[in-house]
């Protein structure tokens, strides 16, 4: 599948907002239904998941971290703009980690988001029974 790109949103997020829950707002509100984009900042706390075998394990990462980078994708799931992301943070000694976002990564001082729709790409999630995922079901 092949995009144009379509409009290029930048996003504030701000003291105490969820990192995941304000870039669906961000997609939902600019009505990018399928882009991707990428963000740095600081956060409070981090909470992400490593999945294996179909299950998704959670951790958590105390802060105060920065962002070093976070990565992501939109595409429609249940007909509306859904971020699938990945994170990586890094404490005040320069100790990394990271996984896949989680709702609970609470935003520091701020994040700034860089979202990039594809303007005519059409993606949305459809659950795989094999791998307990939803996975994007692409269309022409």
């Amino acid at each position: 599948m092949q995009s144009k790109t379509g409009k290029v949103v930048l996003a504030r997020l701000f003291e105490d907002e969820d990192l995941l829950e304000t870039i669906n707002l961000v997609a939902n509100q600019a009505e990018v239904n399928v882009g991707f984009f990428n963000l740095i900042g600081t956060l409070k706390k981090a909470k992400v998941e490593f999945y294996r075998e179909g299950k998704y394990e959670t951790i958590e990462i105390a802060g105060p971290l920065e962002i070093a980078s976070c990565i992501g994708n939109i595409s429609l799931k249940k007909g509306k703009p859904f971020a699938h992301a990945h994170i990586v943070v890094s404490d005040e000694k320069g100790k990394a980690m990271g996984g896949h976002v989680k709702q609970g990564c609470t935003v520091g001082a701020t994040a700034e988001l860089v979202l990039i729709e594809a303007a005519n790409a059409r993606l949305h999630k459809k659950f795989d029974k094999k791998t307990q995922l939803y996975l994007w079901a692409m269309e022409k």
